[in-house]
C-alpha cells in the first residue's frame, strides 16, 4: 500500500477547506489598511501615516495555555480565540499603545475545519471589537505533536502609539492603584484550578455557589479593556498600567514600578469573586499561593497620580465600570 500525507496524520484537503471556511469571517475584520488577501504568504498592512507624528510600533505574542483543555472539555472552541484577542490587546494596552493587527498560530494534531471556523470566529470578533485587522495566521498539523483533539493557539499583535505618550518611567511615590474587575480567570492559572477542581467535579457538573456549571465558569471569556482605558491614555496623570495575568497582582504590577519604589496593596478593598473562594476551598490553597497565582477579581490596575485619583475613579464610573482603590505606591 503506498503512503500519502493524508496517510501518515496530515490532510492537506481539510486544510484548504478551513482556510476557505474563515475567508469570509476574517474579511470582515479589515480595515482600509489591509491589502492583502487572506492566504497569501504574508499579510500587507498600510500604516496609517497621517494619524501618528512621531509612532513606536508595539507587538506582543502570547496564548491561552490550558484553558484550552477545558474548552475541549465542553466541545466549545468559540470563546478562547477572543481571550487570545484581548488579552493581547490588554498586554500592549501598558505600553498606551491601541491595536493595529494581529496573526494567529494554530497547531493542532488533526485538523477540524469546524472547530478551526469556531476558534477563528471568536478571533475576528474580538478584533472588530477591538478596532484590530486579523490579517494572516499559520494553521499546522502536527500529529506527531499532539494527540487528535489537541490544538495550541497563539496570537501576535501589532499596535502603535505616539513617542511622547508611553506609558513609561512615569510612576513615583504616592501614585494611587485602581483596579477594573476581571471576568474570571481570564488566561492564567487553569493548570492550578484543573488540578483541584476535575478531580472532585466534571466541567458538566452545576454548582450553586456558582449559579453556572464548572465548565462555564472557566470559559468565560478574558474582557478587553481597551475601551475602558482609552480616555486616560492622552492623560500625563496615568503613569503605567498592569494586566494581571500569571503571577497575580503583585508579580506584574512591579513589572511597572521602579525598583527605589514598592506595592501597598489593600487586600481588604474588594471581595474575591465566588469563582476563586471556590478554587481554594476545593484545593485548601494558601491564601499567599492564590495571590500569586490568580487575578482574584483584578484584571488591570491603573496606576496615576494621587491628585486625578478621584477623577479616574468617577470616570469610569460614569463608564459602567466598577473601579476599585486597592492601593497606593510607597
Amino acid at each position: 500500500m503506498a503512503v500519502s500525507y493524508k496517510s501518515a496524520g496530515v490532510d492537506i484537503a481539510a486544510g484548504i477547506q478551513a482556510v476557505n471556511e474563515i475567508k469570509t469571517i476574517v474579511k470582515q475584520t479589515f480595515t482600509p489598511q489591509v491589502l492583502s488577501e487572506l492566504g497569501l504568504f504574508g499579510g500587507c498592512y498600510a500604516f496609517p501615516v497621517k494619524d501618528y507624528r512621531e509612532p513606536v510600533l508595539v507587538a506582543s505574542t502570547d496564548g491561552v495555555g490550558t484553558k484550552l483543555m477545558i474548552a475541549n472539555l465542553m466541545n466549545r472552541h468559540n470563546t478562547v480565540g477572543q481571550c487570545l484577542v484581548n488579552h493581547c490587546v490588554n498586554d500592549i494596552l501598558t505600553t498606551g499603545a491601541q491595536p493595529l493587527f494581529f496573526l494567529d498560530y494554530i497547531g493542532t494534531g488533526r485538523l477540524q475545519p469546524e472547530t478551526v471556523k469556531e476558534i477563528i470566529g471568536g478571533m475576528a470578533s474580538a478584533c472588530r471589537e477591538n478596532g484590530c485587522a486579523l490579517i494572516g495566521g499559520e494553521m499546522a498539523e502536527m500529529p506527531g505533536i499532539y494527540n487528535a483533539k489537541d490544538y495550541d493557539l497563539v496570537g501576535t499583535i501589532i499596535g502603535a502609539v505616539e513617542r511622547d505618550r508611553m506609558l513609561s518611567g512615569r510612576v513615583k511615590k504616592g501614585d494611587v492603584l485602581i483596579g477594573l474587575p476581571s471576568t474570571g480567570l481570564h488566561t492564567n492559572g487553569f493548570s492550578l484550578a484543573r488540578k483541584v477542581l476535575l478531580a472532585q467535579h466534571s466541567v458538566t457538573d452545576f454548582i450553586p455557589e456558582l449559579n453556572t456549571t464548572v465548565g462555564d465558569a472557566l470559559l468565560v471569556i478574558h474582557r478587553s479593556y481597551l475601551k475602558a482605558v482609552r480616555p486616560f491614555l492622552i492623560d500625563r496623570n496615568l503613569h503605567a498600567l498592569s494586566h494581571i495575568t500569571g503571577g497575580g497582582i503583585v508579580g506584574n504590577t512591579s513589572r511597572v514600578v521602579p525598583a527605589e519604589l514598592t506595592l501597598k496593596i489593600d487586600w481588604e478593598a474588594w471581595q474575591w469573586p465566588p469563582l476563586f473562594e471556590f478554587i481554594r476551598q476545593a484545593g485548601q490553597i494558601e491564601i499567599d499561593e492564590m495571590r500569586k497565582v490568580f487575578n482574584l477579581g483584578i484584571g488591570l490596575i491603573l496606576i496615576c497620580d494621587r491628585s486625578a485619583g478621584d477623577h479616574f475613579f468617577q470616570t469610569l464610573q460614569q463608564a459602567g465600570e466598577q473601579p476599585v482603590f486597592m492601593g497606593e505606591i510607597v
